[in-house]
């Protein structure tokens, strides 16, 4: 028999993915979300499913319901939408995970937190294991997310080392692919919705920064198999792929992947704006048995597809033919 299994931001852009696969694996799932960045759209389709409920609902006020597992993964994740109220954010990975951990320890079931890599800041170490305390910035405008993921983290382990709740704690680095939001400012997002309306195509600094890119599908398996690991494991385990792009290069690719005309503007780097990022998955291979499977050029024509098609309904771009933009990647 499936388990009955809460998502906490399941209608945003990893939280929707992680609801499909779970409703796919015949479990019955709780999406909860307050939809201040997450969209019904992201869940449509799963709401003919018997085993599928939405609930509008905030993480900052407690919940009552009876779950097998729970997975938290509410909270904006982009700087643009995380700045917007960075209060509201703190209160969100705060207060969110005290009243979930609270739940989980009222019904004793595992509880997974869905945590970042900017808990490490702009790095001083690299690539970055999960024994880097991380270089971060506690007064930044980037404080409200870093800060209260980093402090969600605590509350964590706190509550496993003084209530015994079973956690799993990953650290998600840099994803993408379709249900991203088209203005979330996102490097991939940005790139490729710049390109297909031929506009010209915003890079932060000198492009020299770098990042490491997994696609969804390889997160999403790496977070339901961290769940069901044994009581032992509780993490931090990061979750990311190490293959590592200079933003300039991501920007062309995309822009020969779309046969786009657009060119290159540069723009001042953002404030704490990391200079490199890059996990160190060494431990995510040996507990989980988990490294990533889809190569960038693969994810990104699946990505392009849904941007695609989701401006041609919007009717911002003129139809596009990018049928075979993934054949041979």
């Amino acid at each position: 028999m499936g388990k009955r299994i809460l998502v906490t931001g399941g209608a945003g852009f990893i939280g929707s993915h992680l609801c499909d696969r779970l409703v796919r694996g015949g479990n019955d799932v709780l999406c909860v979300d307050n939809f201040l960045t997450g969209s019904q759209a992201n869940v449509v389709h799963l709401l003919d499913s018997r085993h599928f409920e939405v609930m509008r609902h905030d993480v900052t006020t407690p919940l009552d319901v009876e779950v097998d597992q729970i997975y938290n993964l509410a909270c904006p994740a982009s700087p643009l939408h995380y700045q917007a109220d960075p209060v509201r954010t703190t209160k969100t990975s705060v207060l969110g995970a005290i009243n979930l951990l609270d739940l989980a320890r009222q019904l004793g079931v595992p509880i997974l937190q869905a945590s970042t890599s900017e808990v490490y800041g702009d790095p001083e170490v690299h690539p970055q294991p999960e024994s880097y305390l991380g270089h971060v910035n506690a007064i930044g405008l980037r404080a409200c997310y870093d800060e209260g993921k980093r402090c969600a983290e605590a509350l964590f382990f706190d509550y496993h080392r003084q209530h015994q709740v079973q956690i799993k704690v990953i650290r998600i680095f840099n994803t993408y692919g379709p249900n991203m939001h088209p203005e979330d400012g996102r490097a991939v997002s940005n790139f490729i919705v710049q390109a297909l309306r031929g506009e010209d195509i915003t890079v932060y600094g000198d492009g020299h920064q770098t990042r490491s890119f997994c696609y969804i599908d390889d997160l999403v398996k790496a977070m339901v198999t961290m769940m069901n690991t044994d009581g032992s494991v509780t993490g931090p385990i990061n979750i990311g792929n190490p293959d590592e792009i200079h933003i300039a290069q991501l920007a062309k690719l995309v822009i020969e992947m779309t046969r786009s005309r657009s060119k290159l503007v540069h723009k001042a780097l953002p404030v704490d704006d990391p200079r490199q990022r890059r996990p160190d998955i060494a431990l995510a291979r040996e507990v989980l048995g988990w490294e990533p499977s889809v190569h960038l050029r693969a994810g990104l024509a699946r990505t392009i597809r849904y941007f695609d098609e989701l401006l041609q309904v919007d009717g911002t771009v003129k139809a596009r033919v990018l049928a075979g933009i993934g054949t041979g990647l």
